[in-house]
């Protein structure tokens, strides 16, 4: 007799069969499995082992969904409100306008614009005041060239005072004099050590003690100027001039402060400077007029309360301008009438894709229901016909439809030749809806026709055979047995079509001109050309609900249950 014979009680394994008669033995103890682990953790075990092999199947696709569809998507809402680069350019400004009334009609105080000119100024620097400008020109018309202009103004103001240091010392147009007044005398060592990009990294910058009491504004803009040198430039401070609007905050610090006491390197020279802008004769320039000087606009409350408008890092600005709304100091409000521009789109782009699907169905069904019924030789014949547009490029396709109806075309030729239209008043099928409603229609068919086939040639002839023989006419068979058992084909061909007509833009493009065109074209003219991503974000996002509410109405009507590909 085996050893398994004499031990009828032992469990060889987590098997069922194991399971029940362990079960009987419950009331003596746990039960354990061969290894002499309790039974219940060998089951989980394994069922947690054969659900890790299960994920480990479908890692890869849902690794590609989540970044080819869900990352894309979640991108594009955070672009629709995201709006940190007016409080990021200008943090100075932002932070003066906190308490000025963006409803007023009052342009701001002269701490606004002082901070403004410096903000402005490091902007430029860093080559970023033409980004700031294109974001408020979709809010304001004319800051696009307001920043760009005022890039290069800023530093005038700058010179004004360059200009008077210099004539007293020239120093004050050097780099190392600038570096010994202002940095730290260990770094100075350093950097006179350093030997290049072969002996390491470039020693960081760090500011004399005591300095920044001292000279607080101009310790701060040389500062600035010397981490960007290191960092963006990779240029030593100790051998480049440092920027004009430091010249400026010496002007400010020497205004407002007392350097009697000051005894560290250069003191003679700051001295001297110090009785230069005590002088009368000392010119200066308020930074109102020297923003005026730049632009007539800085002193028009327009700019600033757009400035403030958007300051916030998230803004429903982007959504309100899809609806053809903006955001002002009183709250939300329409725009002019000749401005409105996306509703009628999204109008149009909802009934194109409407016609558009209604036109696949009433042409693509007969075709359908002709491919269902022939013998098969004859239907693979037809599908072949059917799926041929697919061989060929959809650009080809829309261009093919762009000779064809336009007014020389082959269709108006064919209309004269035959006498329908005299030849001095051929038809506008071109750059028109009617063009993008043909052209679409003939692009989309297939996606109508195979859905639709492949859930009536699941359809059973003994059901049409068996009405006609109770007596039902060719018309009642049809209507009554044959076609609501094709209804989840025409659903799903009619989702299909509509869900991709509404996201086309090229075959608009090209075809529909001016009154053809969908809301995806503006889209795609925010993304490549106006490169307002923000706006085309939210126009996007708009889209995608609307989609979402149409899926689920149509749901809650028809049932997506019954919707089919066959079977």
């Amino acid at each position: 007799m085996t050893d398994a014979a004499t031990e009828p009680d032992k469990i060889t394994g987590p098997t069922p069969d194991n399971a029940l008669r362990a079960a009987d033995k419950a009331d003596d103890g746990p039960v354990l499995a061969a290894d002499g682990k309790p039974l219940k953790q060998s089951l989980n075990r394994a069922l947690r082992a054969q659900k890790l092999r299960a994920l480990a199947l479908i890692a890869p696709l849902l690794i590609f969904v989540l970044v080819s569809f869900i990352a894309p998507i979640g991108d594009m809402l955070f672009r629709s409100v995201e709006n940190q680069i007016v409080q990021e350019t200008l943090p100075r400004t932002v932070n003066a306008l906190q308490d000025y009334d963006a409803g007023s009609d009052v342009v701001p105080g002269d701490d606004v614009f002082e901070a403004a000119y410096y903000d402005v100024f490091y902007a430029a620097e860093r080559k970023l005041h033409t980004r700031l400008g294109s974001r408020l020109n979709y809010e304001m018309t004319g800051a696009s060239s307001l920043f760009r202009k005022s890039g290069r103004g800023v530093d005038d103001i700058g010179e004004v005072y360059l200009d008077q240091f210099e004539d007293l010392d020239e120093n004050w147009d050097e780099a190392r004099p600038w570096a010994e007044l202002m940095g730290d005398p260990n770094w100075i060592t350093a950097q006179d050590a350093w030997g290049g990009e072969d002996s390491g990294p470039m020693p960081t910058f760090e500011l004399r003690e005591g300095i920044a009491d001292i000279l607080p504004r101009t310790a701060a803009s040389y500062e600035i100027f010397a981490n960007f040198m290191q960092t963006e430039e990779e240029e030593s401070p100790l051998e480049e001039e440092p920027w004009t609007v430091v010249h400026t905050a010496l002007y400010q610090d020497l205004r407002d402060g007392d350097v009697t006491g000051y005894t560290g390197p250069r003191a003679d020279m700051l001295q001297a400077a110090d009785e230069l802008v005590a002088s009368p004769d000392f010119e200066t320039i308020a930074f109102r007029d020297g923003f005026e000087e730049i632009d007539e606009d800085w002193v028009t409350p327009e700019i600033w309360q757009t400035i403030k408008t958007y300051s916030p890092a998230y803004t429903s600005g982007y959504f309100l301008n899809s609806v053809d709304m903006q955001k002002t100091a009183d709250g939300p409000a329409l725009r002019d009438e000749d401005e409105r521009i996306y509703g009628l789109l999204f109008q149009r782009t909802m009934f194109m894709s409407m016609v558009i699907t209604i036109s696949c169905i009433l042409l693509g069904y007969p075709i359908a229901y002709l491919l269902s019924n022939l013998p098969a030789r004859k239907a693979n014949l037809l599908m072949i016909l059917v799926l041929l547009p697919f061989w060929t490029s959809l650009l080809v396709r829309t261009s093919a439809w762009k000779v064809m109806l336009q007014q020389q075309g082959v269709i108006n030729d064919a209309l004269v030749w035959l006498g329908m239209v005299a030849d001095d008043a051929r038809l506008t099928m071109i750059n028109n809806q009617f063009g993008t409603i043909v052209a679409m229609t003939h692009i989309l068919l297939p996606f109508m026709i195979l859905p639709m086939y492949s859930v009536m040639s699941t359809i059973p002839q003994s059901y049409v055979r068996a009405a006609k023989s109770l007596g039902a006419t060719n018309w009642t068979t049809f209507w009554r047995v044959y076609f609501p058992q094709s209804v989840p084909g025409i659903g799903a061909g009619s989702i299909l079509v509509f869900i991709l007509s509404i996201g086309y833009y090229i075959t608009p493009e090209i075809v529909g001109g001016t009154s053809g065109i969908f809301i995806s074209n503006r889209i795609a003219y925010h993304i490549s050309s106006s490169l307002n991503w923000g706006l085309a974000a939210a126009l996007g996002s708009i889209l995608l609900v609307v989609v979402l509410v149409l899926y689920w109405a149509y749901d809650r009507i028809v049932g997506i249950d019954n919707v089919k590909l066959g079977g």
